[in-house]
């Protein structure tokens, strides 16, 4: 109550008033202009507007002045001002004339709405600021990849300066931890394969070739695919995740500013233990789908595990295996370096730092679908 009986005294101390002498029209201002009495004073001054002909506003009686006293005085000056009027302060203190002075600066009128004119222009535009955009991210992690190229090549040269207890430690967080998750999916797709091959072709009396689908299916195209899928929302995110946060907390700049190369220290381990780890993913991805394929054809054609081996034998070649494991280090590469240049693209938010992370990800299945899709029109064109 004593509190609340304060407040109510100091708004009703606080106030203005005008007065006229020689000509002059003065608004000398008195009491505590602060937030508690901004309301009562905010209506005090649209009852009585100093209006056009206020020449001075008197801070000399004011006992305290805050941002929002600050404020109503700067709001009625430039009321005054676009009436036609003029006005000056006088008297106070030199923090309250310093504090009106930095609210007047801060006063930036926000800018009137673009009209947005019709749909069809708004969404041309908005095609073409993506195609920028998308062009300019292109553009930028090409010249990533050179840079991550280069520094590989300089390791190689100078072999000292390379961090293998990294490379090891990235080593095992994206492969050996990623056996489970990776084994498990390629075995219930390769399952899925094989009941889905096998309910179709018993309607042709074909059932026999459902080994050759899994087979070709898994080796070629299925299980490195959604080997790299996996390993760019597990690894790529994770890249860009610690990679981000270490340059929202300054931690890049300071590994510059001790004369080290941060591609050197971050990107390139992160990039050699997918590339390295990769292919042997990719193996036991294969290994892990055809055995989940021969399962559902036990169970399902009653091929025992003996027929099984001896159809899988002829059905698959050697380029059928080396197809996915050739594919699987350059996946893998670009899934790293997507990972690592979206990392290092983070500002300073946490924001940021999931968007990047989120961009990562769609890049990196994208890219990885991409190259898929060359490789397999390069296959085909060699005739492997």
């Amino acid at each position: 109550m004593a509190a609340a009986a304060a407040s109510i005294k100091e708004s009703m101390a606080a106030g203005f008033t005008i007065s006229e002498t020689n000509g002059v029209t003065t608004m000398t201002l008195s009491g505590a202009w602060t937030v508690k009495a901004a309301t009562a004073l905010d209506a005090q001054l649209d009852a009585r507007p100093a209006g056009a002909r206020t020449a001075a506003i008197d801070l000399s009686q004011l006992t305290a002045l805050d941002t929002a006293g600050a404020w109503l005085i700067h709001r009625t000056q430039s009321r005054i001002a676009a009436a036609g009027g003029r006005v000056a302060l006088i008297g106070g203190q030199a923090d309250q004339q310093a504090l009106i002075a930095a609210v007047a600066a801060a006063d930036r009128p926000a800018p009137a709405p673009e009209e947005l004119g019709p749909l069809w222009r708004r969404s041309v535009e908005a095609i073409g600021r993506s195609m920028d955009g998308a062009l300019s991210s292109l553009r930028d992690g090409v010249a990533f990849m050179g840079l991550v190229l280069e520094t590989l090549a300089r390791s190689l040269v100078q072999p000292w300066r390379f961090r293998l207890i990294s490379l090891v430690y990235h080593m095992e967080q994206a492969g050996l931890n990623a056996v489970p998750i990776v084994a498990l999916m390629s075995f219930l797709i390769g399952a899925v394969l094989a009941y889905q091959g096998a309910e179709q072709l018993q309607r042709f009396g074909a059932e026999p070739f459902t080994v050759n689908l899994v087979a070709i299916s898994v080796l070629r195209e299925i299980g490195i695919l959604l080997t790299a899928i996996m390993v760019a929302g597990r690894s790529g995110s994770a890249f860009t995740a610690q990679i981000g946060s270490m340059k929202m907390r300054e931690e890049i700049d300071a590994i510059r500013t001790l004369g080290l190369d941060p591609v050197e220290i971050l990107v390139l381990p992160r990039i050699l233990a997918l590339v390295l780890t990769a292919p042997l993913l990719g193996f036991l991805a294969a290994m892990a789908g055809l055995t989940g394929g021969g399962l559902v054809c036990w169970s399902m054609l009653d091929l025992s595990p003996a027929t099984y081996s001896a159809l899988l034998r002829e059905a698959v070649e050697p380029w059928s295996f080396w197809v996915g494991i050739i594919k699987a280090p350059v996946f893998a590469f670009l899934i790293g370096v997507i990972g690592c240049f979206e990392g290092m693209r983070v500002t300073g938010t946490a924001e940021s730092v999931g968007q990047r992370t989120t961009q990562s990800v769609v890049e990196g299945i994208f890219t990885v679908i991409i190259a898929d899709a060359i490789f397999s029109i390069l296959f085909v064109e060699l005739g492997i």
